[in-house]
């Protein structure tokens, strides 16, 4: 077709569509445009919609598959390039098969990722493998922020059970401190009474097995005041310790937690996401690559395994440059 045939195509295009058009003259444009190639897209598009709208019901598959030889899906294609694309040059450099993939990707990210993207000269398989790859990027970012956002909730939680933990470790032990402080001056009191005479109010003599029951009274009394403040000072200690076991064990989660926070607050940066997700698939193929350079070494033909040995290298050379 000459360029002045083309560039007709194009402006019907840019033109609104006459109310008098015939079935047969959007046929022939359609098959015009065909012939015309990659810059006809969006002609085909528009006047598919253009039929569907005008045909009556029902004659919509046969004129597809009779007349413009297009199947439903194809046709569907074609209509939804038309109605979401807007920039036809960029759509003409694509090509029909790479437009329709990059309609998997928002309207509002399609040129972004054009532009981060050599499109243009990438093969349909290599922009699905960079849309692909951009998703599971961005999935692992978007899961990584939650759990960011998980991880920084528990260690809120934690902080807050750690000032209550330090509470409880203080109380136990100012409990325990009271109770070695009884403790000790029951025991000075008792080892005193023992000791200490029994003093009598009375001159007379008084009954030696009375005074003896006294005394035996007075020093089982005061054993038995020993005795429970023993119990409060064993109980006291168990409570302090099990309070510096929890606030040690809190300590640690709090430590284990904040880690935690840090890696998925840095996966959740997508371009780190995306770094993550190729440096993953590079380790996989570097694995691969291996496996098969051992099966050359195993030949008795060492050419081969010589070169791929060389080749490995040069590549360990560009991923070094990488990181300069």
């Amino acid at each position: 077709m000459s360029k002045p045939d083309l560039g007709r195509i194009i402006a019907q295009t840019m033109a609104k569509p006459a109310e008098n058009r015939t079935i047969e003259a959007i046929t022939g444009e359609i098959l015009d445009a065909k012939r015309a190639g990659g810059e006809a897209i969006l002609t085909i598009g528009r006047c598919l919609i253009e039929a569907k709208d005008m045909l009556p019901h029902g004659e919509w598959l046969p004129w597809l598959n009779e007349r413009v030889e297009f199947s439903e899906r194809t046709a569907r294609n074609f209509m939804r390039l038309a109605r979401e694309w807007t920039n036809r040059q960029t759509l003409a450099d694509l090509g029909a098969s790479k437009a329709l993939t990059l309609l998997a990707l928002p309207a509002e990210e399609r040129e972004q990722f054009m532009e981060d993207h050599d499109v243009i000269d990438m093969s349909a398989r290599q922009l699905e493998k960079a849309i692909r790859e951009r998703d599971e990027a961005r999935k692992a970012a978007e899961e990584a922020k939650a759990e960011a956002n998980t991880a920084e909730q528990a260690r809120a939680k934690m902080a807050e059970d750690m000032t209550l933990l330090n509470a409880r470790l203080a109380g136990a032990q100012e409990d325990r401190e009271r109770a070695l402080h009884d403790t000790a001056k029951l025991e000075e009191e008792l080892a005193e009474l023992k000791n200490r005479p029994v003093e009598v109010a009375v001159e007379t003599v008084a009954d030696p097995e009375a005074l003896e029951k006294a005394r035996a009274e007075a020093v089982a009394e005061m054993q038995a005041k020993l005795d429970r403040a023993k119990e409060r000072q064993k109980k006291a200690e168990a409570q302090a310790k099990e309070a510096q076991v929890a606030l040690e064990r809190t300590q640690a989660q709090l430590q284990d937690s904040e880690r935690a926070r840090k890696t998925a607050v840095l996966a959740s940066d997508e371009d780190m996401a995306t770094f993550q997700v190729l440096f993953q698939q590079a380790q996989d193929q570097a694995n691969k690559m291996r496996g098969i350079l051992l099966k050359l070494r195993g030949r008795p033909d060492s050419t081969a395994a010589q070169g791929v040995e060389k080749a490995l290298r040069a590549l360990a050379e560009v991923i070094g440059r990488c990181a300069e």
